[in-house]
This record gives structure tokens, sequence and C-alpha cells, in this order.
């Protein structure tokens, strides 16, 4: 991704209005503005809900449980069976971080509410996808305990301005009101850029290979979208 041009962002500001250039309906979920779809032979966890998020632009999300046991069974499947495809670090307004994982995985553990990502001596990561107690001497306040929590996760992919998937990923975010801070960013293959992050000609759709997996395992939507093989260029608007 060119970093001097990215599109960044995270949940967009609860409190703003982003102003509505696509002539949307103006509903919101958590402050975003929102087109509820018109789909009906899917059931609700399938349905995408399209949002404009300021900095970010058209986005399709998906909302994916977010209990302990579901959240456990899905990052061990990422970053265990698929690290080998994917990038992580955080997306948002003012910073991009891009981490390619150098090896599989040489722990995958989880402790007191904390998922630990280990990658020998280049480093690991933590998520918080349960209660955090803290420790007999050190125990953590109720209130920090409930921020930590997550509050959102979804898929999602971002669309240009002719309606085409350019872009697709998985993000967290904690339970902090009333604007929940992203917490995790997981970058999925994409079919419209290289491995150079030039662009693609043509687009490598094998690479959406990672994305049908997390729809069919974790939303239960068995076939993949045509609409995802539209876009013949990358784009960032």
């Amino acid at each position: 991704m060119d970093l001097s041009n990215p599109w960044p962002g995270s949940s967009a500001r609860p409190n703003s209005t982003p102003r509505n250039r696509h002539n949307f309906p103006q509903n919101t979920l958590d402050g975003r503005l929102a087109m509820p779809s018109t789909t009906t032979s899917l059931s609700n966890n399938q349905i995408p809900l399209t949002v404009e998020e300021p900095g970010n632009g058209i986005l399709e999300c998906w909302r994916l449980d977010t209990s302990e046991d579901f959240l456990r069974k899905l990052f061990e499947d990422i970053f265990v069976n698929n690290w080998h495809q994917i990038q992580y670090g955080i997306l948002i307004q003012g910073g991009v971080l891009e981490f390619e994982p150098p090896c599989a995985p040489t722990k995958f553990g989880y402790l007191d509410g904390y998922l630990t990502v280990e990658f020998g001596e280049f480093g690991h990561m933590h998520l918080c996808v349960g209660w955090n107690t803290g420790y007999c001497c050190s125990k953590t306040n109720e209130a920090i305990a409930r921020l930590r929590l997550p509050s959102r996760v979804e898929l999602y992919r971002k669309l240009n301005l002719h309606g085409e998937p350019t872009f697709w990923g998985l993000r967290t975010f904690n339970s902090r009101e009333p604007e929940p801070e992203q917490t995790l960013h997981i970058y999925l293959p994409n079919p419209l850029l290289t491995e150079e992050m030039d662009y693609a000609d043509p687009p490598e759709w094998s690479k959406l290979s990672l994305w049908d997996h997390l729809r069919k395992h974790y939303l239960g939507i068995e076939e993949p979208d045509p609409k995802d093989r539209m876009a013949n260029r990358f784009s960032h608007d």
C-alpha cells in the first residue's frame, strides 16, 4: 500500500456527521452513516451493513460474534493456519502499521482474557478477547476490564466509487465509550495488488481464498460473492 496516500481509518467518530455524497439514507450505526441492505434471502449476520466513514469511504461490514470461544477459534485459524497469507497491525486515521508474520507462530496461547501470538525472536502481540481479572497482587479494575473487552469485530470490504470492492480486512475494537478504539487490523490478501504492492494486471482472484474461507466458516456464507471479483484495478477512492 502506498503509505504516502493511504486510506487508513478506524470506526467513524460517533459524534461526527459525514457528508452524504452517495445520497444514502441518514441511518447510523455506532455513529457511522449507514445504508440498510434490502437483501432478504440471508440471515441477519450474513447481510452487510454499508457505512460511510470519514477518511475511509464506503465500507460493507459483517459483524462477527464477540464471545471469547468464538474469537479464540477465529484468531487461531488466522494466525496458526493462515499466518502466511496475512499482514496485521493498526489502521487508523494518522497511523498505519503493517507487519508480515516472519514465520509460523512459535506460540499461540491464552491467559486471563488475552490471546498471545509469538514469533520467536521477531516479537509478539496480545489481544484481549475475554474478561481480564489480573493477578492476586494486582487485580484489574472492573471498569478497565470492561473497557478491554471487544465491543465489535467485523469482516469488511472497501468499495470504490463504482461500488466495486478493492480492499478486504478484519478489524477489532475495544469497549471504550462513546468511541471504541481499534485494537487490531488484519490485512487480507488483495487480488488487485502484487506482493510488491504494485497494481496486479490481471487481478489474481485466487488471493480471495482466505476471505471466502472466513465468510464461509464464520458467517455461514457458502458461496463466493461475484461482487468481490468486479474491480479491475486497485484505487484509493
